[in-house]
């Protein structure tokens, strides 16, 4: 059966789990203008929870079957050990009228399908920059979810930084590099400040430093569109201060440490998906 098109400009927008991730995209969305937040609803029975979508104008409602009947768009944004529960709670309200969006890790297409009774799913894999707008996420879409449904979740998640689009078979991978990757450079924040304090530095000073270079040198590689080892090397003069930092890293194993946990990350994702 063809996907009964959304309206592009008043469909309504509905989350299924109110935690910083389902917050962080919602708030996204309103400060982007993309939709106003009287267009946006959850249910949650927290009351910090919803004092933290109220602030900004999103409906709280009372119960999640009120949510699903009133959107065109809805986002099981829960952890991935309960959202074969939440779609199954909601499989009789989940008609092919509606666009579901998964961002649960490591819950693969064809289960979201057969447990929602229906393949009108994108999965989305976004990452915990989306509080400040930077995330990176990558979508992949279910077996009747047309273009026109891709365009409205790439305009929902670019509201909180950059969307890719990627075949299902690369969110292990994924996950390893942009949905666990930031914790890997908040150590490598933590340990160039370690490094500054060790060499004198104030640790306010060091880690001010550590923070702002990490965010330059990232700006760096995003907007010049040059190779980071054609960046590397415009850094570094021979005989310098950068390449014996440069050579103690790789004494170090800098890089295939960086690499081995990508994989490692990837490879726990494979067996957490298959579980």
């Amino acid at each position: 059966m063809e996907a009964f098109p959304i309206p592009s400009d008043t469909y309504k927008l509905g989350f299924i789990g109110a935690g910083k991730m389902a917050e962080n995209i919602a708030r996204g969305v309103v400060q982007s203008g993309l939709m106003p937040p009287s267009r946006i609803s959850t249910a949650h029975s927290n009351p910090f929870r919803r004092d933290a979508f109220e602030s900004f104008g999103v409906s709280v409602l009372s119960r999640i079957d009120d949510v699903i009947e009133e959107s065109d768009v809805v986002i099981f944004s829960v952890k991935p050990q309960v959202v074969k529960k939440a779609i199954l709670q909601v499989k009789p309200l989940l008609s092919k009228k509606k666009l579901l969006v998964s961002v649960a890790a490591g819950i693969k297409l064809k289960d979201l399908e057969e447990w929602a009774g229906q393949s009108r799913f994108i999965r989305v894999m976004p990452n915990t920059p989306s509080a400040v707008g930077e995330a990176a996420s990558v979508i992949s879409l279910g077996g009747s979810a047309t273009e026109e449904d891709a365009d409205i979740i790439a305009k929902l998640f670019g509201s909180v930084g950059k969307i890719w689009r990627g075949d299902e078979k690369l969110f292990d991978a994924v996950t390893g590099l942009s949905g666990s990757g930031p914790a890997y450079i908040y150590l490598a924040i933590e340990a160039l400040a370690d490094g500054g304090v060790a060499a004198g530095l104030p640790r306010e000073l060091a880690l001010g430093l550590a923070s702002q270079t990490v965010l330059g040198a990232a700006t760096m590689a995003t907007k010049t569109g040059k190779h980071p080892g054609q960046l590397k090397d415009e850094v570094t003069s021979p005989g310098g201060t950068t390449i014996a930092g440069i050579h103690e890293l790789e004494k170090g194993g800098f890089r295939g440490t960086l690499m081995n946990a990508v994989i490692a990350a990837a490879n726990r994702s494979r067996e957490l998906s298959q579980n």
